[in-house]
């Protein structure tokens, strides 16, 4: 592309209402084909930051009105690298690992999926990432 756009980090400041996910994806699609990221790879990704951020604005903000969820994607050392912070405490405890059978076959409500999702889609992910005002999960993602 010609640009030097290594370490630049876009933010996108989401209110806490459930479809605002969708202005994410779109985003994070966008910056991924800067960077000539496999369409695959743009799905991968859209479907994580989507989950990230149902995630913040259901549990971690906890269906506030007043709170946001702010995410941060940049490319370093060759991958995409996505921030989503939320304003609230983070998981408490480790996760058990959801039973996706029974969830298929709605034996089981879909909880923990989305943790699951990003799990298999990333190739790192850090949960419980503190900031001044909140929870934040960090998410890398190579092509």
């Amino acid at each position: 592309m010609g640009l030097n756009l290594n370490e630049r980090i876009v933010k996108v400041i989401l209110p806490n209402m459930l479809g605002y996910e969708r202005i994410a994806m779109a985003s994070l699609a966008s910056f991924a084909k800067m960077y000539d990221y496999p369409p695959k790879r743009i799905e991968d990704l859209k479907t994580v930051v989507s989950e990230a951020a149902i995630n913040a604005m259901q549990h971690g903000n906890r269906g506030r009105p007043d709170a946001v969820v702010t995410i941060h994607i940049k490319f370093k050392e060759g991958a995409i690298q996505i921030l989503v912070m939320d304003e609230g405490d983070g998981i408490k405890g480790v996760l058990p690992k959801p039973n996706i059978e029974r969830i298929v076959n709605e034996l089981d409500p879909p909880i923990g999926f989305g943790v699951f999702l990003i799990q298999e889609l990333t190739d790192e992910v850090e949960f419980q990432v503190d900031t001044n005002k909140g929870h934040c999960l960090r998410m890398v993602v190579k092509k």
